[in-house]
């Protein structure tokens, strides 16, 4: 696999991209470090080839929390004790939402897009 840096990319794209479907990818780099996938794709494969990434990141992405999972112990949490957990978080989550919505007795409440003083025919 060919590794390019943001630098020749910008430089050499033309060449780049001549050579893009003999090499079907290209890691980008910057500073040495990849930041890009560069992909061959053509309009017969469009769609799949889409599909197939995705798919792949959505598979890294519960690999990694099942190894964090496993790193902070929380890989043996009953299905009931996460639900319990959610469950807690979202009653919370209300009860903050309510006490932020209340307005004292005697005062007005306030547009949360208004600056304090004034409102918008002011500005």
């Amino acid at each position: 696999m060919r590794f390019v840096s943001v630098r020749d990319l910008r430089s050499r794209s033309a060449e780049l991209w001549r050579d893009l479907p003999d090499e079907r990818e290209m890691v980008i780099t910057s500073n040495g470090r990849p930041v890009a996938l560069l992909v061959a794709i053509d309009e017969s494969n469009f769609e799949e080839s889409i599909s197939a990434f995705r798919r792949a990141r959505a598979v890294e992405a519960v690999a990694r929390l099942q190894r964090d999972s496993t790193r902070r112990g929380t890989d043996g949490v009953s299905d009931e004790e996460i639900e319990a957990e959610i469950t807690a978080v979202r009653r919370e989550r209300r009860t903050r939402a309510t006490s932020r919505r209340r307005v004292p007795p005697g005062e007005t409440p306030q547009h949360p897009a208004s600056p304090a003083g004034g409102d918008a025919s002011s500005r």
